[in-house]
C-alpha cells in the first residue's frame, strides 16, 4: 500500500454551485473504488455553513457508480451516509462530484432510509435535471438503498479497515 497523500474533496450542486467541501487523505483503493481518510476535527464548509467532523470518517468513491460513501467511526448518529452523486472524478489532487440530493442512510441503531427525495423533486424541476441524470440517481439510489439495507459489501463493515489504516496514518 502506497504512503497516505493528502487530498481535497469538493461537492458541487447542479449547475456549479458550490456545496460540501473539506481535506483528506487518499489512503488507498480496493475492489470497489478509493477510500479517502478524514480525521475527527476537520472542518466541512460549503456557502453559509461549516462544520467539524466529530468522528473519524471514510469515503469511498467508486469505481463504478453514481455515489460517494461515507462510513463514519462510532460516536455518531449515522454509520453510513451515501449521497447520491454523479460519478466522482479525479481533477489531479482534488475529487469531483455533482451532489443530487437523494441520500441513503444508515442510523447508529440500524435503521435505513432515503433522505430529501423532496429536495430531489423540488431541484429536478427548478435546476432543470437532464432525463439521463434523474434517471441514474433514482436507479442508483434504489441500488445503494437495496445494499444498504442487506448489509452488501461494501456496507457489511468493509470500511473498518480503512477506518484503522486512517487511524494508522495519524498514529
Amino acid at each position: 500500500m502506497s504512503e497516505p497523500r493528502p487530498v481535497r474533496v469538493e461537492m458541487s450542486k447542479w449547475g456549479g454551485r458550490a456545496h460540501w467541501s473539506f481535506d483528506g487523505l487518499l489512503l488507498g483503493a480496493d475492489a470497489w473504488g478509493e477510500w479517502i481518510g478524514v480525521r475527527a476535527g476537520t472542518v466541512h464548509e460549503r456557502p453559509g455553513a461549516r462544520f467539524v467532523s466529530e468522528v473519524d470518517t471514510v469515503t469511498l468513491a467508486p469505481r463504478t457508480g453514481w455515489y460517494a460513501a461515507t462510513f463514519h467511526a462510532p460516536g455518531l448518529w449515522a454509520s453510513v451516509y451515501v449521497d447520491v452523486a454523479t460519478p466522482p472524478a479525479w481533477d489531479g489532487p482534488v475529487l469531483r462530484s455533482v451532489d443530487l440530493d437523494l441520500d441513503v442512510v444508515r442510523t447508529a441503531e440500524g435503521r435505513v432510509y432515503v433522505d430529501d427525495e423532496d429536495e430531489f423533486e423540488e431541484h429536478r424541476v427548478a435546476l432543470d435535471y437532464p432525463a439521463d441524470v434523474v434517471g441514474a440517481a433514482r436507479e442508483w439510489c434504489a441500488l445503494v438503498h437495496e445494499q444498504v439495507l442487506a448489509e452488501a459489501a461494501p456496507y457489511d463493515g468493509h470500511a473498518q479497515r480503512w477506518l484503522a489504516e486512517l487511524a494508522r496514518a495519524h498514529g
